[in-house]
């Protein structure tokens, strides 16, 4: 019986694999948060076989050249305008089939509504489909899009589970040799799209923009594959990057990270104006077709992530979740960004909020001044 017992595991074992390979079910596993079912994501065959291809240990140099990159920033570029042609409007059923996408969360329902492939890719919700979790609740931070998730306390943390590349650094994300000491060691949040989902991403808390930029780069692929390889794929891709200050979080860095295919990262032109209020779940901006990627760091210590999504993180495990539901909640609330008290001492002098640009964008006001405005 137990010979037989453990042929039957086997073959149970292939069988099941059979069924999700049928199924295009062959992405990494991930938990669904609603359900606490375990699943794997859908995805093309072939695509996945280009990812174990190019990304493994014996032939990750051949996405290390130049002529792959440019071949890639190529084909992103190239799928954006035919995804933009009124002839695409042809992929939208077979897509919306292939991935059972519920159009009845969406506005328009009705996919021949839709004049191409890219609007039918940059859809809305309707309104109230996303709930917010506590929206009156500074203190509670929420889900910018609707994808797989992963947290970590700190950078080395994520660095030693989830992001492999050789080079990744808040430094290195963003660019920037002063403001990155701030998230060096802080809390990380990785959210991962696919093209099936939702691709507008909104703001985890309510506050202030700081500064917002736009950053040069290539366009690998963001699938757990790519990202736990050893190229540095989320410092490396075209994206831009969003601070905001808040009374109860510090200052929360957002950075929306293109890939392979996504040809435009948009930050609604509103943001980009340091001192422009934003509340949590607002929509911040969007990507344009293929999958992508979005980091949303905290200072040390700033952050309790929610539990569940701590336990399925240390595994490696993605969780699916939903925009606007809970993130986590501050730790230190109150406080605001460099230790201020967020109502009064937050001063004109931090770095990026005290120049002549940002006056002008504030109407001359000072910043603890439109820090305290509703």
């Amino acid at each position: 019986m137990g010979l037989v017992a453990y042929i039957h595991g086997w073959v149970d074992f292939f069988l099941s694999w059979g069924k999700l390979v049928q199924n295009r079910e062959i992405g990494w596993l991930t938990v669904d948060r609603k359900t606490g079912k375990f699943m794997r994501e859908q995805q093309p065959l072939w695509k996945k076989i280009k990812l174990l291809l190019l990304f493994n240990p014996l032939l990750e140099w051949i996405d290390r050249t130049k002529l792959l990159r440019f071949v890639l920033h190529e084909k992103a570029t190239h799928a954006g305008k035919v995804e933009s042609s009124p002839a695409s409007k042809k992929k939208i059923k077979s897509f919306v089939d292939f991935y059972k996408i519920d159009m009845s969360l969406f506005e328009p329902e009705d996919i021949n509504a839709y004049p191409s492939f890219q609007d039918f890719f940059i859809r809305r919700h309707k309104p109230g489909v996303r709930p917010i979790h506590k929206p009156d609740d500074s203190t509670a931070a929420i889900v910018v899009a609707d994808c797989r998730l992963v947290v970590y306390d700190t950078v080395p943390h994520a660095r030693s589970i989830w992001i492999k590349g050789h080079n990744f650094t808040i430094k290195n994300l963003i660019q920037d040799d002063t403001e990155w000491q701030r998230w060096h060691n802080g809390s990380v949040a990785s959210f991962r799209l696919s093209p099936q989902d939702y691709h507008r991403f909104h703001s985890p808390v309510t506050g202030r923009i700081k500064w917002c930029k736009r950053i040069a780069g290539d366009y690998y692929g963001v699938d757990p594959i790519c990202i736990r390889s050893d190229i540095d794929v989320l410092t490396s891709n075209a994206r831009c990057a969003v601070v905001i200050v808040t009374q109860d979080f510090g200052e929360v860095l957002f950075v929306a990270i293109g890939a392979k295919e996504v040809g435009t990262v948009k930050i609604h032109e509103r943001f980009h104006a340091p001192g422009m209020l934003i509340h949590k779940g607002d929509e911040l901006g969007m990507f344009e077709f293929g999958g992508s990627s979005i980091i949303v760091a905290f200072e040390p210590g700033r952050i309790e992530f929610d539990d569940d999504l701590v336990y399925h993180s240390n595994r490696a495990i993605e969780v699916d979740v939903e925009m606007g539901m809970s993130l986590g909640k501050a730790t230190k609330p109150g406080v605001g960004a460099r230790g201020y008290q967020y109502a009064g001492k937050l001063k004109d002098d931090v770095p990026g909020t005290g120049s002549e640009a940002g006056r002008a964008a504030r109407g001359g006001r000072s910043y603890k001044d439109v820090l305290k405005e509703d």
